[in-house]
């Protein structure tokens, strides 16, 4: 569907507490849609100019007062008006300060369930902002990537996309688009005349710019997805090499179960830390070996689709164990298989043996790749460790314009797709094929790219984006 761009409708009311459920000193309830003015005057008394309902009020004031559940006094309150369009949603909306604690915010709740509100679904009140126009769908997806950033780097790139910077790159494309497309669209109309409206080696150009525009955006999604997601950095080896110890080391806590016994980590746990502005999410996989039932089986399963995904190897190694040599052959196949993978051995518990030295430079010969030796139970050389994870992922690190970052799978498989329907009606252009044929090159990119600002969406896509919110948002 396309979505519309008629003035702004006001819904159904809708309500949710809008602030984290628990004890505080305040709390927010908001409301939003048609009627919500009425509703608060009916359980809302002013404090002051009483006899002045809230539905009279001008937008952006606030007015304090008392709640109250027919004679009963449910909490003293900061009730802040909205009104249509200058609002969150572009309809009539509420917001009423309460004392925090969920019991207070849930009498508050049921309040205005009882007198005609709806509880809201999951961001609905962004959906609403969407709907209605205030903001696109890139916006939207970036307002729920800054509520839930972990990192710096990305709660900047969440703010940058809201503010609409990616969003005016992708604006200034589908009108240039729009415009190539109108010149072919007019000699099909035209057609029987034979005229060319627009020369092909002129229309040529356009795409050549287009492409170069467009690859450059798929190109930054490497960077924008480490920025959002982490890097992805797996932490691989035999049983008891010390991979769960690695992982509570360079977290600060004891997030795994540590043991003697082989086969103790059954499925892999994932944990993210943060080291010179650079966000690592660290996975504790299962022992490599060959399985003794079938869960284990299952755990060593799902380690290799770790390794898949991984931007990074920390492939561990007991050093101290004399055929640490046996080895070599899984490290050297891993680093065949994962090639533009990032691969580190990471040689543990150095101090138990003398020939560790020894022992990490012919593993490091027979393989030609980097070996670095730590003690994760002593924690001797984890600055070490920590200092050598981000050389290594530095590169990944591409320079992009902080502005126009992709970050989202859903917004890079759309470019891509622009980028491969440009590629055809360059093709066709070159043939000399019918107008027609690079016209509907051209519509495809046109849709694909309004795919991520949300001008061409379906249903499905939205609930996929909106579920992701909490309530209230």
């Amino acid at each position: 569907m396309t979505r519309s761009d008629a003035a702004p409708s006001e819904g159904e009311p809708i309500v949710a507490i809008a602030t984290p459920v628990g004890v505080g000193a305040l709390a927010v309830v908001r409301m939003s849609g048609s009627g919500v003015f009425d509703i608060a005057d009916r359980v809302f008394s002013k404090a002051r100019e009483p006899e002045r309902p809230l539905a009279e009020s001008p937008g952006y004031t606030a007015h304090f007062g008392r709640l109250y559940d027919g004679d009963s006094l449910v909490d003293e309150v900061i009730v802040l008006v909205f009104r249509a369009p200058n609002s969150f949603t572009m309809e009539n909306m509420v917001e009423i300060t309460c004392h925090g604690g969920p019991v207070v915010t849930k009498h508050v709740l049921k309040l205005l369930l009882d007198n005609g509100c709806r509880l809201a679904e999951p961001g609905e009140f962004t959906r609403r902002a969407f709907l209605n126009g205030r903001i696109d769908l890139l916006q939207a997806e970036a307002i729920g990537e800054m509520i839930h950033a972990r990192s710096e780097s990305a709660y900047r790139t969440a703010v940058n996309q809201m503010k609409g910077s990616l969003s005016g790159r992708l604006s200034e494309l589908r009108d240039r688009l729009l415009q190539s497309r109108a010149m072919l669209e007019l000699e099909l109309d035209f057609s029987e005349e034979d005229v060319e409206f627009q020369s092909r080696d002129e229309l040529s150009e356009q795409v050549d710019a287009l492409q170069r525009e467009v690859t450059e955006l798929v190109d930054s999604y490497q960077h924008g997805r480490l920025l959002s997601e982490g890097v992805a950095t797996a932490i691989i080896g035999r049983p008891n090499a010390g991979k769960s110890t690695l992982l509570n080391a360079l977290l600060g806590e004891e997030r795994a179960i540590v043991s003697h016994m082989p086969g103790t980590t059954r499925d892999y746990i994932e944990e993210c830390f943060i080291y010179r502005n650079t966000m690592f999410r660290l996975t504790d996989t299962a022992g490599l070996r060959e399985a003794v039932e079938e869960i284990e089986h299952e755990g060593i399963r799902r380690s290799y689709e770790k390794i898949a995904g991984a931007d990074l190897i920390l492939y561990m190694i007991d050093i101290s164990e004399d055929d640490v040599d046996e080895e070599i052959p899984t490290i050297s196949r891993i680093s065949g298989e994962y090639p533009g993978t990032k691969l580190l051995v990471v040689a543990n518990k150095i101090d138990r043996t003398l020939e560790a030295p020894e022992r990490m430079e012919a593993i490091r010969s027979a393989c030609g790749c980097a070996v670095l030796g730590i003690s994760a139970l002593q924690e001797d050389g984890l600055a070490g460790l920590r200092e050598e994870m981000n050389a290594m992922t530095r590169d990944l690190d591409k320079l992009h314009d902080a502005s126009v970052l992709v970050t989202s799978m859903r917004h890079y498989e759309a470019l891509r797709n622009a980028q491969d329907a440009l590629q055809n009606a360059r093709e066709l252009i070159d043939a000399r094929e019918e107008t027609e044929l690079v016209a509907f090159e051209l519509r495809s990119a046109l849709d694909y790219i309004g795919e991520i600002t949300g001008r061409v969406v379906n249903e499905e896509v939205l609930n996929m984006i909106f579920d992701r919110f909490c309530i209230g948002k």
